[in-house]
């Protein structure tokens, strides 16, 4: 444990572990648990159903994109999403989970295990700048701002597969051996501050029991991916994101007499020059981390020193022991630093999400599905990236698989995420509903009882 956060299931302390366990986990050729005839089938049964439902989905997400809802407010989105999962008639639907998420149930005929999957439907306070007809033109207020609201990371592709996934397996039904439990998360970039939210409320809340499944699956958009290609990193994929608040203090004093004050701005840049020794200097340098100071906010005017200075920034790591490294070490910076000058400080550290971890065995075993359906050359091996995604709070309890969706047209563009003109584009939505699908159905008949 720590700070709460259970890192049970697989703890890696070193950077050489962390590159050994991913390419063994790509090069194990898993072989595929049902024969090649019935997963053409398969195959075949899902393309035909994506096809009488896709253009209903995509207009879907056209809707969700026009209409977007940030992080626990998405009342409107939750309610499309539980209109649509009943219309299928599905066993069990649960609103008002982590206040806006919904969970949907929906249990096949034939015996088997149960498997989750998760969609992320929040949108970003950013104002929409693509040339798409279904573009956003939502304004809120946020923080006591004015500000435009968008899909900029493409949450809105996220919900509308999900609900495809949601209609081909609901029309699948009666051949559908286990359960599958449809988690619609609110919240994934962040409450409010203030609010509590996101995936770690809802397991907080027992999103994860009655049915327990025994894996959970998900997937994000991304931009510089084309569409009909995904990516995929075994063991860490996406780091714990910690958020730091510092406030160093000295003494004001007119500019031109520094000698009779103390000056925090001098001691503030003293201490963001030492904090990036921590990664050249008191970590290995195989271990990944990212140690950010983003504000540094101070002063009224150009002839005084201030009497404080505030600093505001994010540290980005994998392995728990380098987490505790970094935080110990900026506080003994700090307290050299300001000792030196005659100040003082105050570090509030907080940690947010932790690492994404994709399970290795689960992706040994699911990978093969994926180049089956999208053929080999569209699967792409990706490196762990620094970002965030609180996906991990579900893969910490259970085996998680989460890869990267294409969004991309060939020969179109995208802004990054978060970013004004960042575009997904339509087609990637049937790409991901095909993926997933067959996913979440290679992994219920593998796990289906043996008499069978």
């Amino acid at each position: 444990m720590t700070d709460g956060i259970s890192y049970r299931r697989i703890r890696f302390r070193r950077g050489a572990m962390l590159r050994a366990l991913a390419a063994a986990a790509w090069l194990l050729a898993a072989a595929p648990r049902t024969p090649l005839a019935a997963q053409q089938g398969q195959g075949a049964r899902v393309d035909g159903i994506l096809a009488g439902i896709q253009d209903t989905i995509i207009r879907l997400r056209e809707h969700i994109h026009q209409y977007p809802e940030l992080g626990n407010r998405e009342f409107r989105t939750a309610e499309l999403v539980a209109n649509h999962l009943r219309s299928l008639g599905f066993d069990d639907v649960r609103t008002g989970v982590a206040h806006t998420g919904v969970v949907g149930i929906l249990r096949g005929g034939l015996p088997g295990p149960v498997v989750a999957v998760r969609a992320d439907m929040d949108a970003l306070p950013v104002t929409e700048d693509t040339p798409f007809p279904f573009r956003s033109t939502v304004r809120t207020t946020y923080l006591g701002q004015e500000v435009g609201v968008s899909h900029a990371c493409g949450h809105d592709i996220h919900v509308a597969v999900q609900l495809g996934v949601a209609s081909v397996l609901a029309a699948m039904r009666d051949e559908l051996p286990g359960t599958v439990k449809f988690i619609f998360q609110p919240a994934e970039e962040g409450p409010p501050p203030g609010e509590e939210g996101g995936a770690e409320l809802m397991v907080a809340e027992g999103v994860l029991e009655d049915p327990a499944p025994s894996a959970i699956f998900g997937l994000h958009s991304f931009a510089v991916m084309e569409v009909g290609k995904v990516g995929f990193t075994s063991g860490p994929a996406l780091a714990a994101v910690d958020h730091f608040r510092i406030r160093i203090v000295g003494k004001q004093s007119h500019g031109a007499a520094p000698h009779l004050g103390v000056d925090p701005i001098v001691m503030a840049a003293q201490a963001v020059t030492a904090f990036q020794t921590i990664r050249s200097r008191n970590l290995s340098p195989l271990e990944p981390s990212v140690v950010t100071v983003g504000i540094f906010r101070g002063g009224t005017r150009f002839n005084i020193i201030p009497n404080e200075v505030e600093l505001e920034g994010t540290v980005r790591t994998y392995d728990p022991d380098v987490r505790d490294a970094v935080e110990r070490r900026m506080g003994e910076i700090l307290a050299g630093v300001t000792a030196a000058g005659g100040g003082a400080f105050e570090l509030d550290y907080d940690r947010g999400t932790p690492a994404t971890i994709n399970d290795p065995e689960l992706g040994a075993r699911m990978l093969p599905t994926l180049k089956r359906v999208m053929g080999a050359e569209n699967v792409l091996k990706l490196d762990p990236t620094m970002g965030g995604e609180d996906f991990a709070y579900f893969a910490n309890e259970v085996p998680g698989f989460y890869f990267r969706l294409g969004q991309v047209p060939p020969g179109g563009t995208s802004g990054g995420h978060h970013t004004p003109d960042f575009q997904a584009d339509n087609s990637a939505v049937p790409a991901g509903i095909r993926a997933m699908s067959n996913l979440l159905l290679d992994y219920l008949k593998a796990g289906r009882p043996a008499m069978e």
